[in-house]
């Protein structure tokens, strides 16, 4: 193994060495029930930021709704803000805009926060929703019986 072998040895080594990536920034938002009141909000913030990676933790009371900056992987965060023995999901919410059909049953939600809908899969439509055609073929103008039961 002469001078060339350790040499290769060594270079190999050392571009192992640099393909570790590191990870990049990123901002996971949760949504966490029941944070009722400063002590639920300082327990939820001590178990996260214990977390490693993390560089700040943000909780919004009034929307129940936890976010999280740092070099930090998702399913770490999900797993450290379960232990806290509270109900704990990513934030299923995004703006109206960004929904298809935001009152299709799936994506309405009472208890989204304002101008909010559940984020849905872009292959639901409108024919998902509970409402049967039955009624709506009952009051269409096409029947010719839908005055005589309005």
């Amino acid at each position: 193994m002469g001078v060339e072998g350790t040499m290769e040895y060594i270079s190999d080594f050392l571009k192992q060495r640099k393909r570790k990536k590191k990870k990049q920034m990123q901002t996971v938002a949760l949504r966490v029930a029941r944070i009722d009141c400063e002590g639920c909000e300082r327990k939820i913030k001590h178990i996260l930021s214990g977390v490693k990676g993390v560089k700040s933790v943000d909780v919004d009371m009034k929307l129940q709704k936890v976010t999280v900056m740092g070099y930090v992987d998702p399913k770490k965060v999900l797993e450290a803000a379960k232990s806290t023995k509270k109900k704990v999901e990513l934030w299923p919410y995004v703006p109206y805009t960004m929904v298809a059909n935001p009152y299709i049953s799936q994506a309405y939600d009472k208890k989204a926060p304002p101008n909010m809908a559940r984020k849905v899969p872009d292959t639901a439509s409108v024919n998902e929703t509970t409402v049967d055609d039955s009624y709506t073929i009952m009051f269409s103008d096409e029947n010719p019986n839908s005055c005589f039961i309005m």
